[in-house]
């Protein structure tokens, strides 16, 4: 049981990480006018991807201000996701496995 609850958190973790890629790739490619947010499908893909990458966002956009205008959170927010889940999530869970 607890090898799969590790799966399953180890996975949420993954797919947050492609989300915020995705997110950021989506907000690179609107500012260069490569995609327009007026298109439904890409605008829909803009809303959700925003939708799940902002509140783990957030608290790093609080502390860390855009450089230059570039805005920075994303890999920082990647670098502490990719701690987390390489050595606090097997941390949790060694009890359990």
């Amino acid at each position: 049981m607890g090898s799969f609850l590790f799966e399953i958190c180890n996975g949420l973790l993954g797919l947050l990480v492609w989300v915020i890629i995705g997110d950021a790739i989506l907000s690179w490619l609107v500012a260069f006018d490569v995609v327009n947010l007026r298109n439904r499908v890409v605008g829909n893909i803009a809303r959700a991807l925003d939708a799940i990458s902002r509140p783990v966002l957030a608290p790093f956009r609080r502390f860390i201000p855009p450089l230059g205008g570039v805005d920075i959170t994303p890999v920082i927010a990647l670098l502490v996701i990719q701690a987390a889940q390489h050595s606090l999530l097997p941390l949790i869970f060694r009890p359990l496995l």
